[in-house]
């Protein structure tokens, strides 16, 4: 799929902003997950990048990040313009990032169109992905609708939001019949427990909400003054704002603290009645834990999944991961089941698969202890 000329309005936002704390002790504040390089040789934001290149131009990839994590991003990504990676003065949840996405793209192109994607997704299968949102583009391009790409399930997962779609939408007049099905999007639910999880998957009318949405700059516009007028008087300062980066962070700086948190599912995509569900019927990962990164790594006889130089005697199904960039010594285990060891130059971890989401809670008692800072 090669990129088009009529690409020029077309836009990616990619957020990039969290500090991925699940996979401490290799994920750090100043390279969290998305930084990282876990599978394959480059980072899931290099990842990331190099996987929409076909349907979007570089020029109009725009990072929004942090301030620490900034430099880092811009040493990743060197062919990206400067002033494409955006760093957000404080962390406001994704309607803020949204925003001030809407903003810079509106800027650049009063008819853009914009795609939001996170930094951290797994997606091995890039040519199916690449097609459903090139059509996401086109639809989203010739009307007011919201689409969002959700993603078959494969299993009932309890950690994902749903959506549950209704009737298999036509193509609009004047367009081709689409590769990808499109879906109106009935109704947004909640991370369910596992036996509605169980319920969702058979009836085959509910889609993971995976975060990733694709508008049109004055249908998201348009939105957020219907149902977040103050977020909606944010973005026309700083749109008049993006023109000068310089300008632009000064107005960041005074505004953002002040802004209110909240997803922009539960601002915007729970309230308009413009949504449809694109069928992604990729492989898809969002990588939340230690756990989840067993399902990218061929497991041995035991089902031990390992990245480093591991030898066992008697042990099952654990996950051991060796991120030491110098003495790489062997990883000698015995009698271990069912756990999680990551070795780094400064820090080793062992928890229970079963506690993996606790992580989150060591970082933070590292934090508040004053010896053990530098470590997170």
């Amino acid at each position: 799929m090669k990129t088009k000329s009529d690409n020029k309005d077309r836009f990616v936002i990619i957020m990039a902003g969290g500090r991925g704390e699940r996979f401490w002790p290799v994920s750090r504040e100043k390279t969290p997950k998305q930084l990282i390089t876990l599978l394959g040789k480059r980072s899931f934001l290099q990842q990331t990048v190099d996987r929409i290149l076909p349907v979007v131009p570089l020029k109009n990839i725009i990072i929004i990040t942090n301030a620490v994590q900034a430099p880092e991003v811009r040493k990743q990504l060197p062919k990206l313009p400067k002033e494409n990676v955006i760093a957000e003065p404080v962390g406001r949840d994704t309607c803020a990032a949204v925003t001030l996405g809407a903003a810079i793209v509106g800027q650049r192109s009063i008819s853009g169109v914009m795609a939001v994607l996170a930094a951290d997704h797994v997606i091995p299968e890039e040519k199916k992905f690449q097609q459903v949102l090139a059509d996401s583009f086109d639809l989203a391009s010739r009307g007011q609708v919201i689409v969002t790409i959700g993603i078959k399930p494969t299993e009932p997962a309890t950690g994902y939001g749903y959506i549950r779609t209704g009737k298999i939408l036509p193509p609009p007049q004047g367009a081709k019949k689409y590769k990808t099905t499109f879906f109106k999007a009935e109704q947004f639910v909640e991370k369910p427990n596992y036996e509605t999880a169980e319920q969702y998957l058979k009836s085959g009318d509910y889609r993971w909400n995976a975060g990733m949405f694709i508008w049109s700059f004055v249908t998201v516009t348009e939105s957020l003054e219907k149902h977040q007028p103050e977020m909606a008087a944010a973005c026309q300062r700083w749109f008049a704002a993006a023109k000068n980066p310089v300008k632009l962070n000064k107005v960041l700086a005074k505004e953002y603290p002040e802004i209110k948190k909240v997803s922009i599912d539960y601002a915007l995509l729970e309230k308009a009645q413009n949504v449809v569900v694109a069928d992604g019927s990729f492989e898809w990962d969002d990588l939340g834990s230690w756990t989840a990164l067993a399902r990218h790594i061929k497991p041995d006889a035991e089902g031990n999944c390992a990245v480093g130089d591991f030898i066992h005697v008697d042990a099952a199904r654990n996950i051991i991961f060796d991120a030491r960039t110098k003495n790489r010594t062997p990883i000698a285990v015995v009698g271990l089941r069912d756990s999680i060891l990551v070795q780094t130059d400064d820090a080793v971890m062992l928890a229970h698969k079963s506690q993996a989401q606790k992580v989150k809670e060591m970082v933070k008692k590292l934090a508040a202890m004053k010896e053990y800072k530098n470590l997170v």
